[in-house]
């Protein structure tokens, strides 16, 4: 089974912190997300292999070290492009590829409406970032769409998931490790996450 990492660093948390506050404007919160995303990456990409390599300094040649592989990152629309910045601002060659889902309001269950992957993920380790794991269903179907392009590796990455989102996705994929800022109580009989932060497409455009 897949592990659940929660990142405790206490940026993290007070940021976190921020989000879930009612009164944090669209403008703060898109700051917000995007600062987290940040300083959540350092430790989803901790285990990312390295390649030797030789550079020049203006005084000699160094050994130094690269990613040994190429980074893919692929957002769930629509709230995931809050947390595309994060991303770009570390690893700002990363191919970006967008799936597009929204949730039937009655089963719960996701829609696809579009996809659009990097041409050469298969040989790429992809990080896969939406704000909320929720129900899990929009996860799963997005790391189902990436496995069929043969991505080498999948990580899923968000600021805030549900016991039975995760249960969801390690139930589907084992081998897809899933990160957060913070694991909540449940989820209401609407699929939203208690306490949660609300909707975060909503609240990263404004839109309500």
């Amino acid at each position: 089974m897949n592990s659940t990492i929660v990142i405790e660093h206490p940026l993290v948390q007070h940021k976190l912190a921020q989000l879930r506050d009612k009164e944090t404007d669209h403008h703060d919160f898109r700051r917000l997300t995007k600062e987290l995303t940040a300083f959540m990456l350092y430790e989803v990409m901790a285990d990312c292999p390295l390649r030797d390599v030789v550079v020049q300094t203006p005084l000699a040649r160094a050994k130094a070290r690269k990613l040994a592989r190429e980074v893919s990152l692929v957002l769930i629309l629509r709230a995931g492009l809050g947390m595309m910045e994060g991303v770009l601002e570390l690893v700002p060659r990363a191919r970006v590829g967008h799936i597009g889902l929204y949730r039937n309001e009655n089963t719960l269950e996701p829609v696809q409406y579009y996809a659009k992957l990097p041409k050469n993920i298969a040989n790429t380790d992809v990080i896969l970032v939406d704000p909320m794991l929720a129900t899990g269903g929009s996860a799963v179907l997005a790391v189902d769409i990436i496995k069929k392009a043969r991505a080498h590796s999948v990580k899923f990455v968000c600021m805030v998931a549900a016991p039975e989102g995760i249960k969801r996705l390690q139930a589907a994929h084992p081998d897809v490790a899933i990160y957060a800022a913070a694991v909540d109580r449940r989820l209401n009989k609407h699929g939203y996450i208690v306490p949660g932060l609300g909707d975060a497409g909503d609240r990263l455009f404004g839109t309500k």
